[in-house]
């Protein structure tokens, strides 16, 4: 996994009797859905210890091949920064003071133990942010901290960020991560909506070097459209830029799919149509979506939206991606699916250049059972306390926690539990939010940094650097435009601090009322054994029939523990496996550690019927869910024509939500966190480049200083998440000096796509004025 190499300097240093060396580790970068690898030249210090010397794209990695973004090359500043916390915090007279890992563990059992005598385990919450899909060890873990909690409130920034993906798969395929990704290296015809890849290096669709992809589809003769209200750096190097009105992305795509249907150009072939249910009805449910009837709504010609259907349907090969854009608003899942539909319709779903299915390495949902063996999708198996919000994939909106928390009676949440997330700056309604957690009577977060939500944690345990973890992207290669594994060791030592495994699972047996002394090796014993004796009872497991204390003994003989220990039964026991013997070419933990730079299983193939896990075995093109959200959408469009201005939000490269605003390399430069308005607007508002305007929604108020661009349509003004890092009881020094404003004041916790309880966070009706 790692090389040692000597240079000049280091023979020079030898000749004088100092130890010192070089020493090259190569790692995925775990800080977005890229997967880049990553080369880190690491130096003896001379005592015992290394540095990190540099750190660049690794240019053999097998998926990556040497692409990095500025923020890879950061896990150096990010390990070294002063703010990171190294030991835990306990708040004591208001002000969190460093702890003992004994003294912080005595706290929590109090804190929870207490809470649960006092209003039972109905009171207790969890809240995960994004940083867990980018964890190992959140991702073996998580699922054992809820159950330990023994509570249903579970929330996450799944309902801030892309959960319609996921109602819209479980409906049409049946699981919820059966998602099809755009075939960028083979499709002749891309079209993007609401996705900035230039920025964000991709989501919901794992390809590193996106941009690349991308330009190389223009170089073999192939067409990039991009449908967005803003200019975006995507959209400069596209062949054409759609401007759309913010929130109407559905009523665009709807009057593409009747265009398609209307004009005779539905050609689904034979591979899909076999498998194909609710075509006729799907048909009929879209009749009424007229490319002339959304005009006026979406801001797009009707001429514009046939050649857009035209194009799509004639390209040898071509695909349809949305992202954040499409899913934060209050048709998130109807697009969603929406955008299935015009893949399916165009004979583009489950073809190469066309919307794949990845086949992953470590297995998952779509790899377990058979075709036709699944129960079906649902939702609303509970409902929130106050509101009724349905549930969702195990989870309630984060639009609703603040009134469960501050709302008395019967359930009132009392307690939460925060891993990875910094919700405060990323839910709608931050200051309802900020309020209601002031009001909690004992919060535990596990995090990196005392932020703007950890603030009000009565006890921070601290997870250790992405450079002290071992690293497989388990969830993010589900949606990986290529078949790949990439397994990195930790590159740095943990230095006396419990792996984060060792963290979240201790902590759920604090949580189940095992108390302070309990070793979380034997709660991952027993989860390793339950996981392998499930694979080996389900009739649908390649394991089905094996002898379980063989495959134990097998992996146990390792000597790993914790998260390799499973990630090694999952990748023998994963599609490309050794099957523990039955395939020696197979894949394993071993052979990864092989292969430092991944192992490449090939381009994705089609996977039709076998990935479906709907009850009848079939793609279901027509949901009732979303041909009855039809009507909604039609009745929504005249007021999506008659709105005034509306927020939207934007990404930048160097930036990944709040957490990397700390890291002075990233933020410097010239302000970020700036109001985008076009010029005839700031014309109209009394505002200039540079000036101050004051921004109000329904629920609150921010003042920001001003940009006036042409990369913004008229109507529509933009502000950047993850900022306003001005709380006084946060410690992030270089994200105060840069703090910004916190573009979530503005959003409002009642706003919601239905279907997913997905917040609204673009297209929010707002007002704008020059500040005072």
């Amino acid at each position: 996994m790692a090389v040692i190499e000597n240079d000049s300097a280091t023979e020079s240093a030898n000749q004088t009797g100092i130890a010192v060396g070089t020493r090259t580790a190569y790692r995925t970068c775990p800080l977005c859905e890229a997967t880049c690898g990553l080369e880190i030249t690491l130096k003896s210090d001379g005592a015992g210890g290394e540095t990190v010397q540099r750190i660049r794209g690794d240019m053999n990695d097998v998926f990556s091949k040497g692409f990095i973004c500025p923020k890879g090359s950061t896990l150096k500043h990010l390990h070294e920064d002063p703010d990171r916390l190294r030991t835990p915090l306990i708040k004591r007279d208001g002000a969190h003071v460093e702890a003992t890992w004994e003294e912080a563990w005595a706290a929590i059992d109090a804190g929870l133990a207490g809470v649960i005598e006092r209003h039972g385990r109905a009171a207790l919450a969890m809240y995960g942010g994004n940083a867990g899909a980018h964890s190992l060890s959140s991702m073996m873990y998580l699922r054992s901290l809820l159950v330990s909690l023994g509570t249903k409130n579970r929330y996450s920034a799944s309902t801030v960020d892309q959960m319609p993906r996921h109602v819209a798969a479980g409906h049409i395929f049946g699981t919820p991560v059966t998602v099809p990704v755009p075939d960028l290296d083979r499709t002749d015809h891309l079209l993007i909506l609401g996705a900035n890849p230039y920025a964000s290096n991709g989501s919901m669709c794992t390809a590193p070097d996106f941009p690349g992809r991308i330009e190389r589809i223009r170089e073999r003769g192939g067409k990039v459209v991009v449908v967005d209200p803003r200019r975006s750096r995507t959209a400069e190097e596209a062949d054409e830029w759609i401007a759309v009105r913010p929130g109407s992305d559905a009523l665009l795509l709807a009057a593409m799919c009747n265009v398609l249907v209307d004009e005779d150009l539905v050609e689904v072939g034979v591979h899909v149509g076999e498998y194909l249910n609710g075509l006729d009805e799907f048909a009929a449910a879209i009749a009424p979506f007229a490319p002339e009837s959304v005009t006026d709504a979406t801001g797009v010609a009707a001429d514009t939206i046939r050649v857009m259907a035209r194009e799509l349907a004639a390209a040898p090969t071509a695909t349809v991606y949305g992202r954040i854009g499409t899913t934060t608003t209050e048709f998130g899942s109807t697009a969603t699916w929406l955008i299935d539909a015009l893949n399916i319709l165009t004979g583009n779903l489950d073809r190469p250049g066309g919307a794949m299915f990845a086949m992953p390495v470590a297995g998952g949902a779509t790899t377990r059972g058979k075709s036709g063996s699944g129960r079906g999708f649902a939702v609303g198996r509970g409902h929130t306390r106050v509101s009724g919000r349905p549930e969702v994939m195990g989870e309630y909106p984060v639009g609703a926690l603040a009134e469960e928390i501050t709302t008395p009676g019967d359930g009132q949440l009392r307690a939460l539990v925060t891993v990875g997330g910094n919700p405060l700056r990323s839910n709608p309604n931050s200051e309802l939010l900020a309020e209601a957690f002031a009001d909690l009577e004992f919060m535990v977060s596990v995090d990196l940094y005392l932020n703007e939500t950890t603030q009000f944690a009565d006890v921070i345990l601290p997870a250790p650097s992405q450079l002290q973890r071992s690293h497989y992207d388990l969830l993010l290669m589900q949606f990986g435009v290529r078949n790949v594994a990439n397994y990195s060791e930790r590159v740095l030592p943990l230095d006396g601090q419990p792996d984060e495994w060792e963290v979240l699972s201790k902590l759920a047996m604090v949580a189940q009322g095992m108390g302070v002394d309990g070793d979380p090796a034997v709660a991952d014993d027993m989860t390793i054994d339950a996981m392998v004796r499930g694979a080996v009872a389900n009739e649908h497991s390649a394991l089905h029939g094996s002898d379980a204390d063989d495959i134990l003994a097998e992996l146990n003989a390792s000597g790993r523990v914790g998260p390799e220990r499973m990630l090694d039964f999952m990748l023998r026991s994963g599609p490309f496996g050794d099957g523990f013997g039955s395939d020696p070419d197979g894949t394993s933990l071993d052979d990864l550690l092989q292969h430092p730079h991944g192992r490449d299983f090939g381009a994705l193939e089609p996977r039709l019927p076998e990935i479906l896990r709907t009850p009848s075995g079939k793609i279901e093109l027509a949901p009732p869910v979303f041909v009855d959200d039809l009507e909604r959408l039609a009745d929504a469009a005249p007021g999506l024509a008659e709105r005034g201005l509306v927020l939207v939000g934007r990404r930048h490269l160097r930036s990944n939500n709040s957490w990397m605003h700390n890291i002075n390399v990233l933020v410097k430069g010239k302000p970020r966190c700036t109001l985008h308005v076009h010029p005839d607007d700031a014309a109209s508002l009394g505002l200039s480049d540079g000036s101050a305007a004051s921004i109000t929604s329904r629920v609150g108020s921010v003042t920001a200083p001003v940009e006036v661009t042409d990369s913004i349509t008229p109507g529509v003004v933009s502000l950047p998440h993850g900022w306003g890092h001005n709380a006084p009881g946060a410690q992030m020094r270089v994200a105060a000096e840069h703090a910004g404003v916190n573009s979530n004041v503005l959003t409002d916790h009642e706003a919601m796509d239905p279907l997913s309880g997905t917040a609204v966070l673009n297209g929010i009706p707002v007002e704008v004025a020059a500040a005072s």
